[in-house]
């Protein structure tokens, strides 16, 4: 796996940040890092912010990326569990092997509450570009009879999604990133039409939890309009989804502690976990 480029290296530090590792499975990549409310939190049960990181889905892209803002929620006395999991790249990732992981590992939630003081009515999903894609699916995957992620045991408060792959299929049509859904899912929408039924949000529509989607209009990695398109159909599928537009902002500014536009997220999280 390749170094990141400095400006993504920044967002992998912790600070003072405190985690576990905590596993969900036997694959190296089946693990998560949970990150306890600072020490000068309320004694709980303490909300949860579930992270799921981006990258396309591709293994050179890890749980790392989510550490500065993991850390901002953890001195705001908001508990984390931040995901990995198997991508396209490594053993068993990609369909289903990506989606199973996430399921997984969201519903682990189950086995930690107890330890950490964990409070599973207050759970935001949140994740990032891909991750964003993984977020909503993990919001919708109630709706699904069969396949991965099927007949889940938690089910999140609120999903957010930052310039989310909301519309699998429309990401393949434009060929983002190279044909990444391609490789997720092993083939384009006519060849994989199953795959794209069962792993698209949009697909899933309604979803039947409250979405927030926050997406800049600079963005040249996750085409703004993906989110937009996302949106209405969500709101005329009956769903809550609030598309925030963030003005001449990039990709990576969102998971930026610094930026404005991560401060907005925060404060959008605060309303529903308090």
């Amino acid at each position: 796996m390749g170094d990141y480029p400095a400006e993504l290296a920044r967002l992998t530090a912790m600070g003072d940040g405190r985690l576990v590792v905590e596993r969900y499975g036997e694959a190296p990549e089946q693990m998560g890092e949970l990150w306890p409310p600072g020490s000068g939190g309320a004694a709980g049960p303490h909300p949860v912010a579930v992270l799921v990181h981006g990258g396309y889905w591709r293994a050179r892209w890890r749980l790392d990326l989510m550490h500065a803002v993991a850390a901002d929620l953890q001195r705001r006395g908001i508990a984390v569990w931040n995901l990995e999991y198997r991508r396209v790249g490594s053993a068993g990732g990609g369909w289903p092997g990506t989606f199973e992981d996430v399921a997984a590992g969201f519903d682990a939630l189950h086995g930690l509450a107890g330890r950490y003081r964990l409070d599973l009515d207050r759970v935001a999903v949140v994740g990032h570009s891909a991750g964003g894609h993984l977020a909503l699916w993990l919001a919708g995957r109630a709706r699904l009879e069969h396949g991965p992620g099927a007949r889940p045991r938690l089910q999140p408060a609120l999903a957010v999604a930052l310039a989310g792959v909301c519309d699998l299929v429309e990401a393949a049509r434009r060929h983002l990133s190279q044909d990444a859904v391609l490789e997720l899912l092993g083939g384009g929408p006519l060849e994989r039409e199953e795959a794209y039924r069962l792993g698209s949000p949009a697909a899933l529509l309604p979803l039947g939890i409250p979405q927030i989607l926050v997406h800049g209009t600079a963005d040249s990695s996750v085409p703004f309009d993906i989110s937009e398109r996302y949106a209405a159909a969500a709101r005329a599928a009956g769903d809550t989804c609030e598309l925030v537009a963030l003005d001449g902002v990039d990709h990576f500014a969102l998971i930026d502690p610094a930026s404005t536009a991560w401060r907005t997220t925060v404060e959008r999280l605060g309303r529903v976990l308090g």
